[in-house]
């Protein structure tokens, strides 16, 4: 795939590196899910945004075509009430999939990052 993914601070596909990336090749790949390999993921979290956002972040994302998303559970050992309940969000983009829908996800990762603080990637443990 050689189209830009999202960006709420940029994120690049496997085979195009931009000058705005934010994830190496070697983390996208550790990233994949087992049951989308040939689909293309990102995870990323916002520590300070609420269940309930992310789960209208996944809702809003859903609506793109081409894009399959999820949440990710909470791994901290403790809790927090100042961080989110949740530990991240799960992007993943089909093969084909148009750079309208990229730049659409880019867009509304950039929307709730403004409101609720940068993303960041999560990396798969070694």
């Amino acid at each position: 795939m050689s189209e830009a993914s999202p960006s709420a601070n940029s994120v690049t596909s496997d085979s195009e590196a931009s000058p705005q990336s934010s994830i190496s090749e070697k983390q996208q790949t550790a990233a994949k899910p087992q049951d989308l390999e040939a689909a293309v993921q990102y995870r990323l979290r916002c520590l300070r945004m609420p269940l309930a956002v992310y789960r209208e972040v996944a809702a809003h994302l859903r609506q793109v075509d081409g894009v399959e998303t999820g949440l990710l559970p909470q791994t901290a050992q403790e809790f927090d009430y100042t961080k989110s309940q949740i530990g991240g969000l799960w992007i993943s983009y089909q093969p084909g999939t148009g750079q309208a829908s990229h730049k659409q996800t880019e867009e509304i990762l950039a929307y709730y990052g403004d409101r609720f603080g940068a993303w960041e990637a999560i990396y798969a443990e070694s």
